[in-house]
């Protein structure tokens, strides 16, 4: 297959889930439900942050799928009842304001993703399926990532003898694999999993689709 020429280096996705997966909030959980407001109106930059919000937040970083586990981590006193709550208020709202994207259920938890007839959006952004040729080295590298998640670049650099940060950035860009965590203040390197368009591609349901033959398994 055509090897893809290098695309420009996103590093700042790497990033983005510096503040939340450091701070935890507390937040009265079970009042701050009922902020959502009317279609359109904006909060006020004074206003305290809510439980619905950081949820929303937590959600638009993407990653791994958002579980009520995860957002307790960072709501102390968030009870698996009030997540789904504020789940189903906010896909209420996203569906009252038209708005192209819902909360969908994926593995154990929820991501953020477009609705069915706002698909072509990521075709025509990324290119479809048929579309994303990847070079030998590239698919080497989302299979380790896929077998290995999450992995640092210096594990896949490991295991390949070579650099890899110019294939993962391609990954990136093409929406197959994500930046799913980020170690403490004492490791900077970010790890890397796969995503949902990763499973759509490869037509798996789950990560336990995938093929479990004793070769994949010595990966």
């Amino acid at each position: 297959m055509p090897e893809e020429s290098p695309d420009t280096p996103q590093d700042d996705l790497s990033q983005r889930n510096d503040a939340l997966d450091q701070q935890s909030w507390e937040v009265d959980a079970p009042e701050a439900l009922g902020d959502l407001g009317e279609a359109g109106t904006a909060e006020t930059p004074a206003a305290p942050l809510s439980a619905k919000r950081i949820i929303e937040a937590l959600l638009f970083v993407g990653g791994m799928p958002l579980t009520a586990m995860r957002a307790a981590d960072a709501i102390r006193g968030l009870t698996p009842a009030q997540f789904q709550e504020a789940i189903a208020e906010l896909n209420r709202a996203y569906r009252t304001q038209g708005r192209p994207y819902s909360i969908q259920p994926r593995e154990r938890g929820y991501v953020l993703a477009l609705r069915p007839q706002y698909r072509d959006v990521v075709d025509k952004l990324f290119g479809s399926t048929r579309e994303a040729r990847l070079s030998v080295a590239a698919v080497d590298v989302l299979a380790l990532v896929a077998y290995r998640q999450p992995a640092t670049r210096q594990e896949i650099d490991s295991l390949r003898g070579a650099e890899s940060g110019t294939l993962l950035r391609q990954l990136v860009r093409r929406g197959l694999i994500a930046v799913v965590h980020r170690g403490d203040a004492a490791q900077k390197e970010v790890a890397y999993g796969t995503t949902q368009r990763f499973l759509d591609l490869f037509g798996l349901k789950n990560l336990e689709d995938l093929p479990q033959t004793q070769d994949l398994q010595r990966l």
